[in-house]
């Protein structure tokens, strides 16, 4: 089945393949061959994430080894697939090129091939080591000049130029240097840079969802998603623009690629939102804000959370948990604020539908979300109770009843008519909601199942994917014969499409995987360069001297050089580079400043503000997808796509101080419900007021009203700190009550005081989550990674574990406990949503008395 992609015109097919999976298409054996090196690594990488190695006990690979080879991949077909330049054959492959990328493969397959050598000269290296790392250096950052972008391997030069000059560099940023052996040896032949941890996330987990992804819309799952969202709201007022923030929110599910998102939905919505009247600038914005939100929404959020998983050192579900609500509220705000601009240009709607009443709409609608929360609770305790009725053959149990689900869905979908493959955009002709979802329920299926692993058995994200995409290869085989059967008619060729199409999804997705591969390879040069200098620590005084201690304006200066980077460097990569560069300096001057800051929440804004760079100009090439289908000016665009993040943007600096938005220290169902409604209440106020219009256009007091009320929505602790603090002091002496106390997954604060490894005195206010509940607050504290020696009142932190929550919390052996922060037990900061909910309704009851009789 063609993909979304394969429909667009040749020159926006170019634009994805410069920006994803590379403009070069030999034909003839060279096409073949490369063909095949792309369908090894995806088989290489399926079965690297399956149990089958441990099973059958052949092909086990450790880390490295898996690394070696995934990087070795991605160089030749780095090489093989991209033009040197924008002037190079397209229909061959150079001779260098060949060079380039044998050479590459090899330089990077040397830790695999020599592994053992290796192992037993650690720090020794020989000539031939330092030959091979420095050509494989040398290429690596060549392939990222034509895989990634000009401004990554840029970047990565110059961190090596900054390893190597340190004692010429000004004091600022003096270190004593390193040796071209030190850094060749230290960036290749190490896992402390190119073979890191973002490779190996890379190689471990993100490659499986870059695949399922792939695999979901060869099979027809992107298609089904736009059509589904088409049938619901293409007849609705600004119907397209709707369709394409829902569609989109629903490919990001399993998607991470901007640009083809961009692509793949918008050479049927722009057009679309162009004919109802919103104009091809705000019609390119509304689609590439739509598909840019795709990286923020869980569960796979653009590979980040994947990655997220190892810097931040927490669950991938909680992971999920702490990013659900501000993914969801941004796609909320940019779905009203569409309708704002419907409501703005007056627009009808494009497509008319047989009219129904209003509670004829509503029972609809209301059947539907009952019908799927029923359907979806009665399959979550007839599989849990599989789980627990059956022992060890639960899984052959649930395999059969996912197989007849299976079948059933086919089933329905043969009952059905079938989806169109392309939306009408010069006669658009209305689709019924119900059939269209009918029509393609299978594709459901791997989805679930993705989730089902991943949230509720609680697999790790690579098993999860691994299961997924079994599932959907059994799919993408049998859907054709299977509604032939259930429509009794035989269609020639309908096994040998299904095989062709999941080989071809194999392919597509190394493709995808590509651009990918090698950034998070380079993202390691740097991450090498700062672990090898220092680079770190010298950030956290470069910072505090910037922000002069002001953690607004410390937070401004970090989101800008999200941005900055973002311009030119790839989503997964800048999150690497924050993460490892910034998030510290947060969580430390954050701290300093008397303000404890989740390390996620500190996590999600630098990664928030990375994907900004895909929106705005002058680079951002989801904008220049969007301006090419529109035909108006990218900048005009990426503009336009600016004024419409501000709600995205400002997301961010919310949950830093409250982290009630990231559903972080929030107790109970109840307690979930009210900050859910009032801050999706507080999203669509804020887009209203962003585009100064509610029922009808806005005047200032309604503008400040609404503002007030915004902020009394997502800050009720700002204004609660006025009436009552959120903290009461005790002396560090009670630390191992407080901590027996504090329930079950509770943050335990404390004030602590030390001299830093600069010499100065410092004085800051740390927090770090404990486990169960227990009657030991002693084990604990020690199972958080912090052991403390008390003598009499003074308690001192003796050890911090590495790597341990509480050495990634900001805590410092040495420093001396000098209080604990317990609740208060103040009424809560909810009481505040009242009167934000009394101003919300004078706007809206004085907005009433001006609309047109």
């Amino acid at each position: 089945m063609a993909t979304d992609i394969e429909k667009a015109s040749a020159e926006l097919q170019e634009i994805v393949a410069k920006a994803d999976t590379g403009a070069r298409k030999p034909a003839g054996f060279t096409g073949k061959l490369i063909f095949a090196v792309a369908l090894a690594w995806a088989l290489f990488q399926f079965w690297y994430a399956s149990p089958l190695p441990f099973v059958l006990r052949f092909g086990v690979l450790n880390d490295t080894e898996a690394r070696s080879l995934h990087l070795a991949f991605a160089l030749f077909l780095a090489f093989t697939a991209w033009p040197a330049f924008a002037g190079s054959p397209r229909d061959r492959v150079p001779l260098l090129d060949w060079v380039f990328a044998i050479a590459g493969a090899f330089a990077a397959a040397y830790l695999i091939l020599f592994y053992r050598e290796l192992a037993l000269r650690p720090g020794q290296p020989t000539t031939m080591d330092i030959v091979v790392a420095s050509t494989g250096v040398v290429l690596l950052i060549e392939a990222t000049r034509r895989a990634v972008g000009w401004p990554m391997a840029v970047l990565a030069v110059l961190f090596i130029a900054y390893s190597m000059g340190g004692p010429y560099l000004p004091e600022v940023l003096e270190h004593k240097g390193a040796s071209l052996n030190r850094l060749l040896s230290h960036m290749w032949l190490t896992t402390e840079g190119v073979f890191g941890i973002a490779l190996g996330v890379s190689t471990g987990t993100i490659f499986v969802y870059v695949l399922f992804g792939t695999l979901l819309d060869r099979a027809g799952g992107g298609n089904y998603m736009m059509q589904v969202s088409f049938a619901a709201l293409g007849h609705m007022r600004g119907g397209p623009a709707k369709v394409a923030v829902v569609s989109s929110a629903l490919n990001g599910l399993i998607s991470g690629s901007s640009v083809s998102n961009v692509v793949s939905g918008g050479i049927f919505t722009i057009p679309l939102m162009k004919k109802s009247g919103y104009g091809g600038v705000k019609a390119g914005a509304i689609e590439t804000m739509s598909s840019v939100n795709g990286q923020i929404m869980p569960p796979v959020m653009g590979a980040a959370a994947f990655l997220m998983v190892e810097y931040v050192g927490i669950p991938y579900s909680e992971i999920v948990r702490n990013a659900i609500l501000p993914a969801t509220l941004s796609y909320i705000g940019l779905f009203y604020i569409v309708h704002l601009e419907a409501l703005k240009l007056g627009m009808q709607p494009l497509i008319r539908r047989e009219p129904r009443s209003w509670h004829s709409r509503i029972l609809r609608t209301l059947l539907g979300i009952s019908g799927t929360v029923l359907v979806v609770c009665v399959l979550y305790y007839l599989l849990a109770g599989v789980d627990a009725a059956f022992g060890a053959a639960a899984p052959w149990v649930t395999s059969a009843i996912v197989g007849a689900l299976y079948v059933f869905s086919v089933y329905m979908a043969a009952k059905s008519p079938d989806l169109p493959e392309d939306i009408d955009i010069d006669n658009p002709k209305p689709l019924e909601t119900w059939p269209a979802v009918k029509a393609g329920l299978h594709f459901l299926l791997p989805i679930g199942m993705l989730i089902w692993c991943l949230m509720i058995e609680e697999l790790s994200p690579s098993l999860s994917a691994y299961w997924a995409i079994v599932m959907l290869v059994v799919l993408m085989a049998t859907q054709r014969p299977l509604i032939d059967l259930f429509r009794g008619r035989r269609t020639p060729g309908a096994w040998r499409r299904g095989f062709a199409d999941v080989v071809h999804g194999f392919n597509d997705g190394s493709r995808n995987m590509i651009g990918i591969g090698i950034a998070t390879a380079t993202a390691g040069i740097v991450v090498g360069a700062i672990t090898l200098t220092g680079l770190g620590l010298r950030m956290t005084e470069f910072v505090e001297f910037v922000s002069q201690g002001n953690v607004i304006t410390m937070l401004l200066f970090i989101a800008f050089v999200c941005l900055v980077l973002g311009l030119g460097v790839p989503t997964t990569a800048n999150y690497v580079l924050m993460a490892t560069l910034m998030a510290p300096v947060v969580v430390e001057l954050g701290a300093q400043a008397g303000l404890v800051i989740p390390l996620i929440a500190v996590h999600l804004f630098v990664f928030y503000y990375g994907i900004m760079g895909d929106i705005t100009p002058p680079v951002g090439l989801a904008t220049f997808a969007a301006a090419a289908i529109s035909g108006e000016s990218a900048i005009a665009t990426g503009i336009q796509g600016a004024v419409y993040a501000l709600r995205t943007v400002i997301l961010p600096f919310i949950w830093i101080f409250n982290p009630t938005l990231l559903l972080v220290d929030v107790d109970g169902a109840l307690d979930v419900i009210v900050v859910v409604a009032a801050s999706t209440i507080a999203m669509l106020i804020f887009a209203a007021v962003t585009m100064n219009w509610f029922r009808v256009k806005t005047r200032l007091w309604e503008t400040a009203l609404l503002a007030v009320a915004v902020a009394l929505l997502f800050r009720p602790d700002f204004f609660m700190d006025f009436v009552a603090p959120e903290y009461v002091h005790v002396p560090g002496a009670k630390v191992y009550d407080v901590a027996r106390d504090t329930p079950d997954a509770g943050r335990l604060v404390m004030v602590i005081k030390g001299t830093s490894i600069e010499g100065d005195d410092v004085r800051k206010t740390v927090a770090v989550r404990l486990g169960p509940k227990g009657e030991d607050g002693r084990k604990r504290l020690t199972e958080a990674g912090l052991t403390l020696t008390q003598l009499g009142d003074a308690v001192q932190i003796s050890a911090v574990k590495f790597g341990s929550r509480a050495k990634k919390s900001g805590f410092d052996q040495g420093f001396d406990v000098d209080r604990i922060e317990v609740p208060s037990g103040r009424p809560s900061p909810h009481w505040f949503y009242l009167p934000a909910v009394l101003l919300i309704a004078v706007v809206w009851w004085a907005q009433g008395r001006r609309l047109p009789k």
